[in-house]
């Protein structure tokens, strides 16, 4: 049964086995329209997660990261991207009437992003075609590359005003809503879906059908219903008959957690592309890791002194866009930082030695710079205790979301 807001659990389910052929690879490139998206990876659209400072984050990776840098001996810069190894960045899911009805000072909150984000595309949620045709046209005139239309999210706040997957019970207004976007935009457009309402209720394939039918530029396919929220395995061979059925790129999602995995999932599905959502914070060097696999057949782990460059960087991000913002409009800030980065440590603390002594240190702290403090007060001592420290590592099970975290992924 689906849990209360369909939020992600603490322990996620065991992935299932896959084995990948040596001859696999996860494309180097596919197209949106005119957007070339070179690597094929997406990072999924994370309400409370994939904001301007994360998706740059990730395009970053190779600064906080010992994992060599794509183009160099050890991976082939002709099947990867030459800053992080993700392809497309996606916003989180943002409301259509929200950005119809403010001003354009408080649509900055959602729609802000800079130069080296690009190729980036906006994702919308809504049900009325009208209002999310006016929403796109913002998204367009904004400078994203192309905008995305929310049908996955299972949420009962969102699919209570028949927005997220509560549209899959209602195919004709999709098919509205797609005309009416699709007029008013030139920019790509491209839908996000789930299977269906429920395993009787799977409509995955005609909805694909349809979103090409209207020209739809792509389409990504998260294998699980709406009842099945977060739970249970993605069923991967529907991502393969909705391959069959159109000619427009497709997007795979569900279940990605190592490279193994995604080029499992291009193995056995045929899709143009993956998309990672739950994998991204929890591990942000899954797409250099999938661009050293494709490459090499092998990929690095990080180390801790890997992991202290990418907290710090991370949370000093953080700080840089609070001071960036704070003379704009309320609306429009960064907002307190304090609060991201504690949400934030659970993820990025794992696998590192005292972990949980660090996550402490943090949810103690009250401001980002005293948070900013305890990391480097933690792996400072790290530094000078050396190796006898090095075996205390922290090998609970990998963290979840919050059970507080709304993630439409």
């Amino acid at each position: 049964m689906p849990r209360r807001g369909f939020t992600v659990k603490k322990n996620w389910d065991n992935p299932a086995e896959h084995a990948m052929p040596v001859a696999v690879r996860v494309p180097a490139e596919f197209r949106l329209g005119p957007v070339l998206v070179t690597p094929a990876t997406v990072l999924a659209p994370m309400a409370g997660v994939t904001d301007t400072v994360f998706r740059r984050f990730i395009r970053h990776a190779s600064l906080f990261s010992s994992i060599p840098i794509p183009g160099e001996s050890t991976v082939d810069a002709e099947v990867t991207n030459a800053q992080s190894g993700c392809g497309l960045l996606m916003t989180e899911f943002t409301s259509a009437d929200g950005l119809a009805r403010t001003r354009e000072t408080k649509r900055r909150r959602y729609l802000t992003f800079y130069d080296d984000e690009h190729p980036i595309g906006a994702q919308l949620f809504g049900s009325n075609p009208e209002t999310l045709a006016e929403a796109a046209r913002i998204v367009q005139d904004t400078g994203f590359d192309l905008v995305d239309l929310n049908l996955g999210c299972p949420a009962k706040r969102v699919v209570g005003c028949n927005g997220g997957s509560g549209l899959l019970r209602d195919l004709p207004r999709i098919r509205e809503i797609f005309r009416a976007v699709r007029k008013s935009v030139s920019i790509p457009f491209t839908v996000k879906f789930r299977l269906g309402w429920n395993e009787t209720q799977i409509v995955c394939v005609e909805l694909a059908r349809m979103a090409e039918d209207e020209g739809l530029n792509g389409l990504a396919l998260h294998a699980r219903t709406r009842e099945q929220g977060y739970s249970g395995q993605a069923q991967w061979s529907w991502i393969a008959k909705v391959k069959q059925s159109v000619t427009i790129p497709v997007i795979g999602n569900g279940d990605i957690r190592t490279p193994e995995d995604a080029a499992a999932m291009v193995e056995e599905t045929g899709c143009d592309a993956v998309m990672i959502g739950r994998s991204a914070p929890a591990n942000p060097w899954i797409f250099r890791q999938i661009a050293q696999y494709t490459a090499t057949g092998s990929y690095d782990h990080p180390t801790v002194d890997d992991r202290y460059k990418m907290i710090r960087a991370y949370f000093q991000m953080l700080l840089d866009e609070a001071e960036a913002t704070k003379e704009l409009p309320r609306a429009a800030q960064m907002g307190e930082t304090a609060g991201k980065m504690k949400q934030f440590a659970t993820w990025f603390t794992h696998g590192v030695p005292g972990g949980a002594k660090l996550r402490k240190a943090i949810y103690e702290s009250r401001t980002g710079p005293a948070v900013l403090a305890e990391v480097d007060r933690f792996f400072t001592a790290q530094t000078q205790l050396g190796t006898d420290v090095m075996e205390a590592a922290d090998t609970s099970d990998a963290p979840g979301f919050p059970e507080t975290s709304l993630v439409c992924d």
